[in-house]
């Protein structure tokens, strides 16, 4: 399958014909631009994943591997649940996605390397990936810089789509305001208005994000600060921050440590006896914190997260990726394995609608995509134009009883999903400038 050259020359004809919308101009994109056309042989077309397999974000990492394989091998195949999504015959445009992925062990400097090389050497057509939220934000600058998309990994940090947003940038996942304007008012209700909360914060953007979001709206519903403390990321001791934490008064711990430092900040607060006078909140509950920490840590935590396999219950394509996922890994799939898997997909459907691999086509249609929305595991989403950030329905989940479980990895109840409008911040409330597309 050949270029076609006017195709080329227009930067994507097919995107003016199809979705031409007003202040778009399609034709207008350049016919060479950051690995386009270079990357785009006649038959397939390079995806570069740079995940962290080792180190304190490997669990999520690990889960996140396996929704992007899986969804690179429905989309390969032109398989009937990818036809769900709207894709047509094999690959994407008719070329075979290929790609190589790299363990950057959470590591900034490890992933723009990584990155670098799969543009580089490999002519990368889109690069996607991180678990840390330091991470996303050097990836989306390299792609901005290099003209490559970047479509996010995990990574809950305001900044992403706030000062540090990239035109080139797109993230699915849920940011730390919006996550936390949708759980404060619930565990609010659950818990009682007038509650002295104490912080575990690791220290590093999202942390500090995380922090922000959930004090301010926990405030607005009567809460009151009465602990934070501060933790370096990969603390293995963190028996001085929590003896002042269980010194403090408080009547929740909310623990914003994320990986496995969120499961050995959390055993250690059993043994400091903080679960014991305390409730657990988790702004951002991590894929496997409940299987390691297991039911009776974890009943009654309130939490928020990008996915629970739950949604299969309300969303047609959650039960066909619940159902394929199960089938092919042996486990439940948990909200990496989602974000991968969905964060995939949308690419592929923004190039088909696009018509061309040609990044500021495809960029333009993700950020008209209010005007045609993207039907998906989490229902109807879009990309907002002026900051990047997916406008998506949110889960609030608390973890069960070990005697209300139906089997071993049912460790939740969804107690809400939150209207993805209802908790925006408003687009330049973090100082999104987005940059330019060429």
């Amino acid at each position: 399958m050949q270029l076609d050259r006017r195709q080329l020359l227009l930067g994507g004809a097919g995107a003016a014909a199809g979705l031409m919308l007003p202040g778009h101009a399609f034709a207008q994109s350049p016919a060479t631009i950051g690995t386009f056309p270079a990357g785009v042989s006649d038959d397939s077309v390079f995806v570069g994943l740079t995940i962290p397999l080792t180190g304190v974000f490997s669990g999520d990492g690990g889960d996140l591997k396996l929704g992007y394989e899986l969804a690179i091998a429905q989309i390969n195949a032109g398989s009937d649940i990818a036809q769900k999504w709207g894709l047509k015959g094999k690959g994407v445009l008719g070329r075979k996605i290929r790609y190589k992925i790299s363990d950057t062990e959470g590591k900034p400097n490890l992933d723009v390397q990584s990155a670098t090389q799969f543009i580089q050497r490999d002519k990368a057509i889109m690069v996607s990936g991180s678990v840390s939220s330091a991470s996303a934000i050097a990836l989306e600058e390299l792609g901005s810089r290099e003209k490559v998309l970047y479509m996010v990994g995990i990574a809950g940090s305001n900044d992403i789509t706030g000062k540090n947003c990239q035109r080139y940038g797109f993230r699915s996942q849920q940011n730390a305001y919006m996550a936390a304007k949708g759980l404060a008012p619930v565990v609010a209700k659950a818990l009682g208005k007038n509650i002295k909360m104490a912080f575990l914060v690791p220290d590093y953007t999202y942390g500090h994000s995380v922090y922000e979001s959930f004090n301010k709206f926990a405030v607005e519903q009567g809460w009151k600060q009465v602990a934070k403390e501060v933790v370096p990321l990969g603390t293995t001791d963190y028996s001085s921050a929590l003896l002042n934490i269980a010194n403090s008064g408080a009547d929740v711990f909310v623990n914003i440590a994320f990986g496995a430092d969120s499961v050995v900040s959390t055993k250690q607060a059993e043994q400091f006896g903080v679960l014991q006078r305390m409730k657990l909140v988790v702004p951002n509950l991590s894929s496997f914190q409940d299987k390691e920490l297991g039911a009776e840590l974890m009943q009654g935590v309130y939490g928020s997260c990008d996915f629970w396999f739950g949604l299969q219950d309300t969303f047609p394509l959650a039960k066909t990726f619940v159902e394929s996922f199960l089938a092919e890994n042996k486990y439940y799939p948990r909200w990496g394995a989602h974000i991968g898997y969905m964060q995939t997909f949308l690419w592929a459907l923004s190039v088909e609608r696009a018509g061309s691999f040609n990044p500021v086509d495809v960029i333009k249609v993700m950020e008209n995509s209010k005007a045609q929305p993207y039907e998906t595991t989490i229902g109807k989403v879009y990309f907002r134009a002026e900051d990047h950030q997916m406008v998506r329905p949110i889960p609030i989940l608390r973890g069960k009883k070990p005697a209300e479980m139906k089997h071993k990895e049912d460790f939740f109840d969804i107690v809400e999903i939150v209207d993805g409008e209802s908790v925006m911040n408003p687009p330049d409330f973090f100082g999104c400038k987005l940059g330019p597309y060429i």
